[in-house]
């Protein structure tokens, strides 16, 4: 597991907003962005998946989400709406000044791949890891599920799923009003429109991870796309090896 921290870099978004990225690597760019409550250091660079994918000869670029970890964390409504996190993703792009890249997520981040993906983005492969076919055709799949886990802090039952939720909440430190913030900028994806998605694309997710679907339903669903499962649940896959490893291999 990588120990030592990686000091974050900023840029300002399409609405001024700050967002945070870090960086390992160098080589060819491939840029990851991490899920829903999350960062890039809890993401991808604590369990070691960005250092088993820059030692394949890569430069890992890896955001804060908006609300999320170094980046900015507005509270005013007017800065989340509908595919803020697709914007600043393509944001990222501009500013770094990619042609020649990589694109990968994890939940959130992998449907903020699929939202770029729809909207523009050009990369030559793309990972949509953690992610099912219902989370990307349904924005609202969990909206509910996290509405509820952050406007009932502190009442949810030990050991549920929105509890275990909020226990990770507190392990990133996120800003609960924030967080909020985000669900309101989730956009579906149709169904019709992932047939236009044809470069080659890596769904990776855990045995035991059914949270935003079936895995196996977007893969078939995207042209050029091939499953890998890896072990563990939702919560539980980010954490082991296997992850960083398939994504590792796809793009080597």
């Amino acid at each position: 597991m990588a120990s030592s921290p990686i000091e974050p870099r900023f840029f300002d978004s399409f609405d001024g907003r700050r967002i945070a990225w870090r960086e390992m690597g160098e080589g060819r760019p491939v840029v990851l962005i991490h899920g829903f409550f999350s960062d890039a250091h809890t993401n991808w660079i604590k369990f070691g998946h960005a250092a088993a994918i820059a030692a394949r000869g890569f430069r890992v670029i890896m955001p804060d989400l908006r609300a999320h970890g170094d980046s900015a964390c507005p509270h005013e409504a007017d800065a989340y709406p509908p595919d803020a996190l697709t914007r600043d993703g393509h944001a990222l792009i501009a500013h770094l000044g990619l042609t020649d890249y990589d694109l990968g997520g994890y939940s959130l981040g992998a449907r903020t791949v699929v939202r770029m993906l729809a909207t523009g983005a050009t990369p030559r492969r793309a990972v949509i890891a953690g992610m099912g076919l219902d989370g990307i055709v349904r924005a609202d799949r969990r909206a509910g599920h996290f509405r509820n886990i952050l406007t009932n802090l502190g009442k949810h039952e030990r050991g549920s799923p929105e509890w275990m939720a909020e226990a990770f909440l507190k392990t990133t430190g996120g800003d609960p009003v924030a967080l909020l913030g985000i669900i309101d900028t989730f956009v579906e994806t149709p169904a019709e429109l992932l047939d236009t998605i044809v470069l080659p694309v890596l769904v990776v997710c855990g045995k035991d991870d059914d949270d935003n679907g079936s895995a196996p339903a977007l893969a078939d669903a995207l042209p050029q796309a091939r499953f890998v499962e890896v072990p563990g649940n939702h919560m539980s896959s980010v954490t082991k090896p296997e992850l960083g490893q398939a994504i590792a291999d796809f793009l080597d």
